[in-house]
This record gives structure tokens, C-alpha cells and sequence, in this order.
């Protein structure tokens, strides 16, 4: 006997009794891994880009992943583009202005953008 199941497209026929088989290939990662830079696609400068206190920049879209670097409270940063992170928040890349370190760092930890009702990069990254 046999069940046939579909979550966009990747799940073909199997028995009723086994476990989904998910192509791996058609699922693209959601998040930046430690390791990965953002590609500049908002070039935006935001003043004093931080929400209130510093904000770690981090090496990929996780707590998990290294901080080369922090946003102080009066520091500009220029965007490059957004992410998701595994914590289902988003992400943006960008450049401290102060000390040209380049890294991560979760919206909810950055400024509302001029429109009042974003934070961070409004570009995604692609990934």
C-alpha cells in the first residue's frame, strides 16, 4: 500500500508507513551560515543604527556563529541585503561605518527604518 503525499512538489509516492523523502537539492538553506558575507544589494546608510545598546555583528545569521565585531549606539551602518536566521527572525549584513567590520545582525536589534514599521535591510540576500 502505498500514500502519496506532496509539500511543494518534493514528496513523491511511498508506503504508507515510511517517513517523508525530502530532495535536499530543492530546499535552499533559509539563513546565512557562519561564514557567509551578504551581497550588497540595498547600499543604504542608517544613522545610529542600533536600537539601544550595542549589537554583536556576528559571522553568519546565528547566535551560534562568531562576533568579529559590535554597533555601538552612535555608529552608522551601511546595509547590504537580509536573511533569515534559524530562530525564524530576520537578518541583515551590513558594514559598521566606524571600524569597516562587515557581519550579522538580527533586525529586532536594529532602529525602526524611516518608514516606522521596518528594521534593517528591506533587500533580500537570496538565501
Amino acid at each position: 500500500m502505498t500514500a502519496t503525499a506532496a509539500v511543494a512538489g518534493l514528496i513523491t509516492a511511498m508506503p504508507a508507513n515510511a517517513a517523508p523523502k525530502i530532495d535536499p537539492g530543492a530546499i535552499g538553506p533559509m539563513h546565512a551560515n557562519c561564514g557567509t558575507a551578504g551581497p550588497n544589494l540595498e547600499n543604504r546608510v542608517e544613522a545610529d543604527a542600533p536600537a539601544g545598546g550595542a549589537a554583536n555583528q556576528r559571522s553568519g545569521s546565528s547566535t551560534g556563529c562568531s562576533a568579529p565585531g559590535a554597533l555601538q549606539p552612535t555608529d552608522d551602518a551601511l546595509y547590504y541585503c537580509y536573511t533569515w536566521g534559524n530562530d525564524d527572525y530576520s537578518w541583515t549584513y551590513l558594514r559598521n561605518q566606524r571600524t569597516g567590520v562587515r557581519g550579522w545582525v538580527r533586525d529586532t536589534l536594529l532602529d525602526l527604518n524611516a518608514d516606522g514599521f521596518t528594521r534593517g535591510s528591506i533587500e533580500y540576500c537570496g538565501f
